[in-house]
């Protein structure tokens, strides 16, 4: 009797379980961010402080530098399986890192609604599977990435040392149309299932690990569309530039979970598009 007590106040601690395992889950990915993420270099020496990193890179383009992920088969001239494969994992495990702070709330109050929801079901909440349908969402963001990265290098655009661009019209484009992506509809939209996670719950549920795994594709999805434009600045400042990162995962992590979240985001996108202009003329 004792130990089916046990392992009933142990199956009811999902939140604690579910909060270590996205505590583990963000600690390693940003360990492997900071040791370079295989790109040959540590990720402090890819980070760089400017308001407009074309600038730098305009100077190094005509000079002969090695590429950040040339010992992992990302070289100027080509990439190889091998590079495309590191190109991937660097974007899927970014996201993770950045991502997973915002998504926590979701993914502990999941838990805690199947127990409600499913009080007869013994055992673990199948939290893990909707976490890995929300990852399986931003893996096809990274595959979409990886290829834009290796299209932008080709065409000249971003530099293959730096990883940040070093055309000043890239730069303006990607900075202005992220700025207006912040103040469509379609942003709003997949904010508000972002920063609403009791109604976004309810609307979708579905029991058993398979609609766990389809409710998280569904949350990823919208997380998606809510961020991919912020990410994709990160062609600007530096696909592995740490002060980048953590500034567009804090304007994430605000967006989404605070009261004034919303108006910021509105915000930053209006200073986008300041920044994005002013790019142009410097």
């Amino acid at each position: 009797m004792s130990d089916a007590t046990g392992l009933e106040r142990l199956l009811r601690r999902d939140r604690v379980i579910t909060g270590g395992g996205l505590g583990v889950l963000l600690l390693l990915a940003w360990l492997y961010l900071l040791a370079g993420a295989g790109m040959g270099m540590s990720a402090w020496d890819m980070t760089t402080l400017a308001l407009f990193p074309h600038k730098a890179g305009e100077l190094m383009a005509g000079m002969a530098m090695p590429a950040a992920g040339e010992a992992g088969g990302m070289r100027a001239s080509g990439w190889t399986a091998g590079g495309w494969a590191l190109a991937v994992a660097m974007w899927w495990i970014m996201m993770a890192a950045m991502m997973a702070p915002s998504a926590a709330p979701t993914i502990l109050l999941y838990a805690r609604v199947h127990r409600h929801a499913s009080p007869r079901q013994p055992g673990l909440a199948p939290t893990a599977p909707f976490a890995a349908g929300y990852l399986v969402a931003w893996l096809g963001f990274a595959l979409a990435a990886a290829g834009l990265q290796w299209s932008a290098q080709r065409l000249g655009w971003v530099s293959p040392a730096t990883m940040s661009s070093q055309s000043r019209w890239f730069s303006a484009a990607v900075l202005t149309a992220t700025g207006l992506y912040q103040l469509t509809p379609l942003k709003q939209a997949c904010l508000n299932h972002c920063r609403s996670p009791a109604a976004f719950l309810s609307r979708y549920w579905r029991p058993g690990l398979t609609g766990a795994l389809g409710l998280g594709v569904r949350h990823g999805a919208y997380c998606v569309g809510c961020c991919w434009m912020l990410m994709a600045l990160l062609f600007v400042g530096g696909v592995m530039n740490l002060a980048w990162i953590a500034v567009l995962a804090a304007l994430v992590l605000v967006e989404k979970l605070t009261a004034g979240g919303r108006r910021l985001g509105m915000a930053a996108g209006a200073l986008l598009v300041c920044w994005g202009v002013a790019t142009v003329f410097v």
